[in-house]
C-alpha cells in the first residue's frame, strides 16, 4: 500500500502477445510483416473508398475529412511545383477540417472514385484558405469548384515492402549486417548490441568536437552510441532527446564517420534534427519534397541546393537544345526525323547525367543526410549505403518503417524514442492486432536490450512531473528546472498556488458524433472554454502559450467551433494562435499551460482508448507552468491508471471543485 501522496507505479509495457520477440526464421518475419503492411494498405484504401461512396456530404464535413465547393487559383511555384490556393466560394472561413501541413490530399470536381483526380500535398492552412502543392497544374483550375479529400499512402507501403525483401535477401548488395541481431537470432542480444560497430578504418578528426552542454545521462547515452553497434536511447518528456541526438550526430560528423543518415517517422521531427545540425555547423542536406519541410529550413533541401548548383547553366543549355529540337520535329520527315529523334534521346541522357552528377556532388559533400523513414527509400538516393543510421521518434515508427533506412547498409544503429509515450499510428485494427502497432524499439526492449534513459527533465514544473515521473519512469526523473522558473499562471484559481496542477470535475454525458465513431461532451467543452478564457483575461498568457488537448476528433471540432464563435482564430481574434488538437497531435510538443479535456462520461465507466496509459502520459507532460484536466471523475476512476492519477490529485489537494461545479 502506497503512503499518502505517494504515486503508485505501474508497468506500462504494451508488447503484443501474438507477435514474437525473437524471430528464429527470417522467412516468418518477412511473411508476417509483408502481410501486415498489405492489410494496413488494404484497410486504409477500403476506408477511404467506403467514405467516398457511402458517407454523405454532411458526414464527411463533420468528420473534417473533405472540403466541398472550393474555388481555386494558381499562386506561383515551390521549387518548380505549382501552388494552388483553395478558398470557399464566399471567401469566408473554411469549415473545421483535419488537413494540415504535409498531408496528402486528393483533388476532384465531385466524385474522386469516378473521375480523374489530382494528388497534392498541403503547404499550409489558414482560417479562410488552404494552399496545396501539386506535381502538375490541372487544366481549368479557375473554372468551377473543387473538392478535397484525404488520400491513402501507397508509396509508404511499397517502400516498406521493398525494405523487408532487402532485409532478408542474402544476395542483396545492401541490406544490413545487423539483421541477426535485430531479429533476435544471436545467442546474447545484449552482448551483440554492445559490440563495436566494425565500420573499418579509424575516425578522422576534421574539426573540433561540437560545443554543447550535456548532463550526465545525456553524456552516457552519447558515449554508448559512439562505441557500440546498436544503442537504444530513451527520452522521457522534456529530457532533451533531440538535443542529445543532434550532439551525437555532430560528434560523428566531426570525427569524419559519415555518411550518416538521420531519420525520423515525421517531417516535424526530421526538421528538428536538421535545424539542430545546421545550428551546430554540420553540413546537412534534407531529402524530400520541400512542401513538407518547415519554411525556414527549405534552403537546406536537396531541391533548393540543386537550384544554386554551378552546373545549372550547363543543364539549362542542354534543356534549351532539347526543347528547340522537339519543337522542330513537326517540320522534319524521313531520315532527318529519325536522326532528330536520336539526337533527342542523346540530349535526354545528357540531362539525366548532369542531374545525377549534381545530386551526387551534393550528397557526397554532405556529412548528414536527413529524411523521414519512408523518404529514405526514395530513388534519389539510388543504391547509396549509410553505415551509420540514427532514427529519432523510433517508438512512433512501425517495424517495417524503421527498416527502410536500416537496409541501406547500416552497421551502427541508434534508436531514440520513448516506449512509455504513444506507439506507432496504425489504421487497421487487424494489422494492429497482428503486431504492426509495436515498434522495433519496443520489441528490442522486450527482448532484453537496455535503454540508456535520459533522466533530467527541463520542461515541467516539478509538480507536473511528479505523477508521470513516479508512475511511468520508476521515479528516475530529476528536475533540471526550479519551481521559481515555472511560476503558476494567473487567471485560474489553482487549488494550491505552489503546485499548478488541477482537476476540474464536470458532470454531463458524452455523445456520439454523426460518424458514430467519435465522442464529444458539451459540458466539458464549455468548462474548457471558460478555463481558457479566464487564463487569457488575466493577461499573463497569450493564446500561443495555451494548448487545448482532447483525445477525440469530435471534441476537437466542438471546441474549435466554440472558440471560433467566442472570439475567433483569425489574426486579431481573441483566440488567434490558440491550438486545439488531439493528444496524438501533441506528442513532442509543449506549451506554458495545457488544458486537457477528457470527454468520457457514461454510466458504464467506459473510457475507450483513453485507457491507454501512454496517452495519459503524453497528455499530462506537455505543460511547462500549469496543467488543468477537465473530466468526469466517476467515469475515469473505473480505469486503474486514471484512478491512480485522481488519487494522487486528491491526496495532493489539487481537486478544483470550486471551478467545475460552481
Amino acid at each position: 500500500m502506497a503512503r499518502r501522496g505517494e504515486v503508485r507505479r505501474l508497468d506500462s509495457r504494451s508488447g503484443d502477445e501474438d507477435a514474437p520477440l525473437r524471430w528464429d526464421r527470417g522467412q516468418d518475419h518477412l511473411q508476417r510483416f509483408t502481410d501486415l503492411i498489405g492489410i494496413e494498405l488494404e484497410d486504409e484504401l477500403q476506408q477511404v473508398e467506403e467514405r467516398w461512396r457511402s458517407w454523405d456530404k454532411r458526414r464527411l464535413l463533420d468528420a473534417g475529412l473533405a472540403l466541398y465547393d472550393l474555388v481555386a487559383r494558381p499562386q506561383g511555384r515551390l521549387f518548380g511545383d505549382p501552388i494552388l490556393v483553395f478558398e470557399a466560394k464566399d471567401r469566408g472561413a473554411l469549415p473545421v477540417h483535419r488537413f494540415t501541413h504535409g498531408d496528402m490530399v486528393v483533388l476532384s470536381r465531385a466524385r474522386p472514385w469516378g473521375e480523374r483526380t489530382v494528388e497534392g500535398v498541403v503547404l499550409d492552412r489558414g482560417p479562410t484558405r488552404l494552399r496545396v502543392v501539386v506535381a502538375e497544374r490541372p487544366k481549368g483550375v479557375r473554372e468551377g469548384t473543387w473538392r478535397l479529400d484525404r488520400g491513402a499512402n501507397r508509396v509508404a507501403h511499397d517502400r516498406m515492402a521493398d525494405a523487408l525483401l532487402r532485409m532478408h535477401d542474402a544476395d542483396a548488395a545492401d541490406g544490413t549486417p545487423l539483421r541477426d541481431l535485430l531479429l533476435g537470432q544471436v545467442h546474447d542480444p545484449v552482448e551483440a548490441a554492445a559490440a563495436p560497430p566494425g565500420l573499418g578504418g579509424r575516425p578522422r578528426r576534421r574539426r573540433e568536437d561540437p560545443v554543447a552542454v550535456l548532463n550526465a545521462s545525456q553524456t552516457a547515452a552519447v558515449e554508448a552510441a559512439l562505441n557500440q553497434r546498436l544503442t537504444l536511447i530513451q527520452g522521457p518528456p522534456g529530457t532533451g532527446k533531440t538535443h542529445t541526438a543532434v550532439h551525437l550526430l555532430a560528434t560523428l560528423a566531426a570525427e569524419g564517420r559519415g555518411p550518416i543518415l538521420a531519420t525520423a517517422e515525421s517531417n516535424v521531427a526530421v526538421d528538428n534534427l536538421l535545424e539542430g545540425l545546421l545550428d551546430a555547423g554540420v553540413r546537412a542536406v534534407r531529402i524530400g519534397r520541400p512542401v513538407k519541410v518547415r519554411e525556414g529550413l527549405r534552403d537546406a533541401t536537396l531541391d533548393a541546393i540543386l537550384e544554386r548548383h554551378p552546373k545549372q547553366d550547363d543543364l539549362a543549355a542542354v534543356r534549351d537544345d532539347h526543347d528547340a529540337l522537339r519543337k522542330g520535329l513537326g517540320s522534319l520527315k524521313g531520315r532527318e526525323r529519325g536522326l532528330a529523334h536520336k539526337d533527342l534521346s542523346g540530349l535526354r541522357r545528357e540531362m539525366q547525367r548532369l542531374e545525377q552528377e549534381m545530386v551526387d556532388s551534393i550528397l557526397d559533400g554532405a556529412e548528414v543526410v536527413c529524411s523521414t523513414t519512408i523518404g529514405t527509400g526514395h530513388r534519389i538516393l539510388g543504391r547509396r549505403r549509410f553505415p551509420i543510421v540514427l532514427l529519432d521518434e523510433a517508438t512512433q515508427a512501425t517495424e517495417p518503417s524503421s527498416l527502410v533506412p536500416v537496409v541501406r547498409g547500416c552497421r551502427q544503429l541508434v534508436l531514440v524514442g520513448d516506449h512509455r509515450q504513444l506507439p506507432p499510428t496504425v489504421t487497421s485494427e487487424r494489422a494492429e492486432a497482428g503486431g504492426l502497432g509495436r515498434s522495433l524499439f519496443e520489441r528490442l526492449i522486450d527482448l532484453g536490450l537496455p535503454a540508456h534513459m535520459l533522466t533530467t527533465q527541463y520542461r515541467m514544473h516539478p509538480t507536473i512531473r511528479e505523477f508521470p515521473g513516479a508512475r511511468f519512469y520508476d521515479g528516475r526523473l530529476d528536475d533540471g528546472c526550479d519551481r521559481s522558473e515555472r511560476p503558476p499562471p494567473a487567471g485560474f484559481l489553482w487549488p494550491d498556488w505552489d503546485r499548478p496542477v488541477a482537476f476540474v470535475p464536470v458532470d454531463g454525458l458524452e455523445e456520439l458524433d454523426s460518424e458514430g465513431s467519435s465522442k464529444a461532451n458539451r459540458d466539458q467543452a464549455a468548462a474548457t472554454f471558460a478555463v481558457v478564457s479566464d487564463l487569457l483575461a488575466a493577461g499573463d498568457l497569450t493564446p500561443e502559450d495555451i494548448g487545448v488537448v482532447t483525445p477525440y476528433t469530435a471534441q476537437v471540432r466542438l471546441l474549435s467551433d466554440l472558440f471560433a464563435e467566442g472570439g475567433g482564430f483569425d489574426d486579431g481574434g481573441r483566440f488567434a494562435g490558440l491550438e486545439v488538437r488531439s493528444v496524438d497531435g501533441y506528442q513532442g510538443r509543449e506549451k506554458e499551460v495545457i488544458v486537457f479535456c477528457t470527454v468520457r462520461s457514461n454510466p458504464n465507466g467506459d473510457i475507450g482508448f483513453l485507457s491507454d496509459r501512454r496517452r495519459l502520459n503524453v497528455a499530462v507532460t506537455r505543460a511547462r507552468r500549469g496543467l488543468v484536466v477537465v473530466g468526469d471523475p466517476t467515469t475515469l476512476r473505473r480505469d486503474g491508471t486514471w484512478r491512480g492519477w485522481l488519487e494522487w490529485v486528491e491526496e495532493s489537494g489539487l481537486m478544483a471543485w470550486h471551478v467545475g461545479r460552481s
